[in-house]
């Protein structure tokens, strides 16, 4: 399949998508290979985007759009990029596919969800609430298509889905499937993880249940969260009152991420107007080293500080522990500007943690040159293969849609002088 002309994108996120659309809308064919049973990656996880605090649904309808009516884009979900051998411009290719166990004639309409007797957390929501193992991954989703967790699903021997279907899209029999590309370049725009923060053992993420991460946050306070758009603190599902951010948790550190990502803190600004804009009577405090907000976007830090019910406090908090009472939160530390001991207790934590490439767990089956912290470096020697995106450095939505461009550019000319 494929051919010498044609482009691979591995990601089908706001970078892939960008590179594919661009590369195809010039007259190349393109293929997006993508892990997860949706295109959209982490931006359709975002509540808002910043500095317009506006929805991320429009930017990636637009996209989706654009990739659904170009016939020079085709892509797979549930995939994975086995193998890669070849040169520039001509590359062989092996992808893996996992079974969706639903087919094309999916309608939406949910009655599989509906009868399906098992359940599995919800990797979407970041673990914060559960769906049934047929699920629609969520509201935009694109593909439109429900998909059944093979890894909970009783398959054959529960078959209610099946039962239910009126247009024959369940196949519970579906196998894995192996696919072989030809092509003449490849955008390796896999994204990134959040950092683990399950490591940073004084802050008790994992051991205490209100002490959740930038990316959960943004969840929780979506329409189409676990919460509906409230912000409810996992323990007892109560409405926050005091919130703190933790700058840094994990980055700029050598025994984590020794740096800085860039965005962490325009982030937490950004989440902080969320608390107050859903509940006008609630604190909240950011604990940062520095706040790094570069260009333009010093506007939105002066915008967003002159809020009285937001306390930036220069401190690198020490510990958190929990009273197990009330699961409220302790915070100690030291205001480095003042000297003074700090001794806060709040509702809830929001942890900061980093961006890693997702090139520091998962390398490309072929010879990428990396720099120390698994990114891909951007001017390597080997030509055809090039990163985009968060997967070369830490970048924010506009900056990555900016670089998948550039990356497109690339495979291109890799493809026309082949």
């Amino acid at each position: 399949m494929g051919d010498k002309k044609s482009i691979l994108i591995v990601g089908g996120g706001m970078s892939g998508l960008t590179s594919a659309i661009e590369a195809a809308e010039v007259g190349f064919d393109v293929v997006i290979v993508e892990k997860n049973p949706y295109l959209g990656g982490r931006v359709a996880q975002l509540y808002q985007y910043f500095p317009k605090l506006c929805p991320p649904n429009c930017g990636l309808e637009i996209n989706f759009k654009r990739t659904k009516s170009s016939p020079r884009i085709s892509f797979y979900t549930l995939a994975e990029v086995e193998q890669i051998s070849g040169e520039e411009g001509n590359y062989q290719v092996t992808i893996k596919t996992k079974p969706r166990f639903i087919n094309d004639q999916c309608t939406g309409c949910n009655k599989c969800a509906e009868v399906c007797p098992v359940e599995r957390s919800n990797d979407f929501n970041y673990g914060l609430d559960k769906t049934k193992a047929a699920y629609l991954p969520y509201a935009m989703a694109f593909p439109m298509q429900y998909v059944i967790d093979g890894s909970v699903c009783h398959g054959k021997a529960c078959a209610k889905c099946v039962e239910v279907c009126n247009y024959q899209a369940i196949d519970l029999e579906m196998q894995p499937e192996t696919i072989t590309l030809n092509v003449g370049a490849i955008v390796w725009a896999a994204g990134w993880n959040p950092y683990d923060a399950v490591k940073l053992e004084n802050y008790g993420f994992g051991q205490y249940a209100n002490v959740i991460t930038n990316v959960m946050m943004e969840r929780l306070c979506a329409d189409n969260g676990p919460t509906q758009g409230k912000i409810l603190r996992p323990s007892d599902q109560k409405e926050v009152e005091k919130v703190a951010f933790i700058q840094c948790a994990g980055s700029r550190d050598e025994n984590h991420l020794a740096y800085c990502s860039g965005i962490c803190c325009l982030a937490s600004l950004k989440q902080s107007t969320y608390v107050r804009e859903k509940n006008p009577n609630a604190q909240a405090f950011i604990y940062f080293i520095d706040i790094r907000a570069q260009g333009k976007l010093e506007d939105f830090f002066v915008k967003v500080k002159q809020d009285e019910k937001l306390s930036l406090v220069k401190s690198k908090i020490a510990l958190i522990t929990e009273d197990p009472a009330t699961k409220n939160l302790i915070l100690e530390g030291e205001d480095t500007q003042s000297g003074e001991r700090i001794r806060e207790t709040v509702d809830m934590v929001v942890l900061a943690t980093g961006m890693e490439p997702a090139t520091a767990t998962v390398k490309v089956p072929a010879e990428v040159a990396y720099d120390d912290y698994g990114f891909i470096v951007s001017d390597q020697d080997q030509k055809g293969i090039y990163g985009a995106g968060c997967i070369k450095r830490p970048a924010d939505v506009a900056g990555v849609v900016q670089d998948a461009t550039g990356a497109a550019l690339r495979a291109i000319q890799s493809v026309v002088r082949r």
